[in-house]
This record gives structure tokens, sequence and C-alpha cells, in this order.
């Protein structure tokens, strides 16, 4: 099948006033839950923690760096990132965020906090402002499709960020680290939440699935396809989604340009969807953001096809913009995408069946754009009255 071709284009400080449950909080044009909310709900829908970057990305190169030399870039943005990108992703598709993190009580601190709070309406009520502890910077040079990053930051207290108990929420975003638990992983299982876990690469060359502990609590894994290959000693991706319904039921592996495949291993559902052929400006944040459409379609009790599709749809949006958080797309981007690709000669039939469900989700057309917040240059300038 042929996909549609997208169009390019401690001591803690007090903690700052912050949205909370029944308070301001800033919506997005399409609540993919609302048939399925109650009183009862959880205050929040997706809830996560970990460390928040400044990024600052390059584009625009022609090529990687050479040592001895002055490379010029045609692009620069900056954003916050880390674990930034998940929580605007989820906020952008309209689910109610709430992030526990620590913040540097510097300029690059403040701006994250502002942009996240204000600019995205994330609860921010269990996170701190650290006095004394600079924001944690990243900068990421992207070229042919690839990027390359440098990082500095310091560990923040031991106490921060994350609270003793999570709020409750309808489902919780991890980060698996081999060979460490996190406590407040179960914590937020035993409350209800449905824990949706991805993996970073596993430097000590182990990869044994007897690491990863905290899969116990997990009902969806989502590695990419070496790194569950490696996990499983699998010989390709597929094997390797089946072998991980083993330890957690449900199994989605990103499979790049070929686009994903999931397994669920209670019903024995499977799905593969392909990648969406875009023009790739920035990939950072693209993992995240794939994640995010996945949760959004899970708890919305979509299909596991649909849940894929729009996953891989909202993560080949993402990397037409700069940086990892504000490149994430909201519902008049992902509306936007669907009534271009329909309007374009010569696409697939099959392939437009494939995001037919998005027709009843979109917004209609309107006449300036959300979310407004696009990485910027360079933050700190004056407002103008």
């Amino acid at each position: 099948m042929t996909t549609p071709t997208a169009p390019t284009g401690k001591g803690a400080s007090p903690q700052r006033p912050s949205s909370r449950a029944g308070g301001p909080y800033r919506r997005a044009q399409v609540d993919p839950l609302a048939a399925l909310r109650t009183p009862a709900d959880p205050s929040w829908d997706v809830y996560l923690t970990g460390t928040v970057f400044l990024d600052i990305v390059f584009t625009g190169l022609d090529s990687a760096p050479v040592r001895g030399t002055e490379s010029w870039a045609r692009g620069m943005g900056s954003s916050p990132g880390g674990v930034a990108n998940m929580a605007t992703a989820l906020a952008r598709l309209g689910l109610k965020t709430s992030l526990a993190a620590a913040f540097g009580d510097d300029h690059y601190g403040e701006y994250c906090w502002d942009a996240l709070e204000h600019g995205e309406g994330i609860d921010l009520s269990p996170s701190r402002t650290v006095p004394g502890w600079h924001s944690p910077v990243t900068v990421s040079m992207a070229y042919e499709g690839e990027r390359t990053m440098v990082s500095h930051g310091h560990e923040p207290p031991p106490e921060e960020p994350a609270p003793d108990c999570p709020p409750r929420a309808r489902a919780a975003v991890a980060s698996l680290v081999p060979g460490r638990r996190a406590s407040w992983i179960a914590q937020a299982a035993s409350k209800g939440a449905r824990i949706f876990a991805d993996v970073g690469w596993d430097d000590t060359g182990a990869w044994d699935l007897a690491g990863l502990a905290d899969l116990e609590h997990c009902e969806a894994f989502l590695p990419n396809a070496e790194e569950a290959m490696r996990y499983t000693g699998a010989d390709c991706p597929r094997e390797a989604a089946h072998a991980l319904t083993a330890y957690v039921p449900v199994a989605v592996v990103t499979l790049g340009a070929e686009g994903a495949y999931a397994v669920d291993g209670r019903t024995g559902e499977t799905a593969v969807v392909p990648a969406i052929a875009v023009e790739a400006l920035d990939p950072t944040g693209a993992g995240d953001v794939f994640v995010a459409g996945f949760v959004t379609g899970t708890l919305a009790d979509w299909p596991l096809a649909d849940r894929l599709a729009f996953a891989g749809l909202t993560a080949a949006l993402s990397v037409q913009e700069f940086g990892g958080s504000l490149s994430a797309p909201g519902w008049a981007e992902i509306g936007a995408w669907w009534r271009k690709v329909q309007s374009l000669d010569r696409q697939d039939p099959e392939a437009l069946r494939r995001y037919a469900f998005l027709a009843e989700l979109v917004p209609e057309e309107q006449g300036r754009p959300w979310p407004l917040r696009r990485a910027v240059p360079t933050i700190g300038f004056r407002r103008s009255a």
C-alpha cells in the first residue's frame, strides 16, 4: 500500500503558580476523549516526569561540521526539549497533561516554564524551580536527515523532580532505564494509570529484558527496530514485536522509513502502517510525538491500525518544523494535512482509506493556524507593548 504524500512545508523553591485541575486549562481544538469522559474521571489524562532541556537546533547544514572549520546553518530554532517534547505533543492532541520536572532559576528555565504552562496549557503543579541550578541545554545540528547533539547539564537535587505520589491520571508515559526501577511507575499503575514506555540505547551492552523490571507495570512498550531485536535476539522487527508480548500486552516497533508494526498479545491483533514521505527539516522529538499519537489513540479506544497510523502521521508532520516540542502538530495541522492529501491527484485510494478515520475528528478549516507558537531563533527579546 502506498501512503499518501504529505505536503511540505533542596532546597526546592516554593512552587510557582500553575494551572490546576478545574483551572485555566488551555484546550486544543479537538478533544479525542470527549465521548468517554465522565464525572468520575481523573483530573489528568496523562502524567509524566523527567528532565526539561532548552534545545537549540541548527538546520540547513550541507554536511556534518568539519573539525577546524566554521559551518553556517541556514535555520535555527530554540524550544523546550527533553521530556517537554512528549508533554507538548500530548497537550496539542487534546489530552490534559501533567508534568513533574525540575526547572532552573535562570532565564532558560523561565522561558521553558512559560512556554509549557502558558503556551501549551500543561499542568506544572508537581514541578519545582531549583535555586542555583541551571537549565540543561542541548545543541542539535540537523543534516542529511540525521542529527548530532551536544548537551550540558547537572543532575538536579535527588528529591527533584518527581513527587512521592504522582497524581491520578488515565495514563502515564515512562522512559525505562536498564537496570533501574522508577518507583513512581508502580505508584501510578496502582492508581489505575495505563503505562506506556519507551527505552533508550543500552550503553552497558547487556540488552537484558530482565533489566527492564518496570515492564511488568506497562500496557505498551514502543522501542525502535534495533532496540527490539537486540532485547529479544530476534532476526527481524516483526519477530521481535511478537516476542515482546511475552513481557508486555502491546508491543509497537518503529521501523524508521518503513513505518511501524504493532502486536496486541491479548487479542492476537497485528497492524503495520508504512511511513509517510516528507521533507524532513528537523527529526528532533519525532519519537516522542509518535508515542503521544499512539497514547492518544489508545485512550480514545481506536482500533490498533488507526492508532499506529495516527502516531506515524503526527511524527511525520513534526519533522517538517524546527524544534522537538514546538514542532508537535495540533489538530489544525492534522486537519490541513488531511484536506490537502485528498485534493492531490493520483493518490492511492487504499492509502486514503487508511486515514479515513480522521474525517470525523479534524476541525473545520479556520482563518488562523493553531497552535500559534513555534520554535524561535532567539529567546529573551522584550515583548512590544
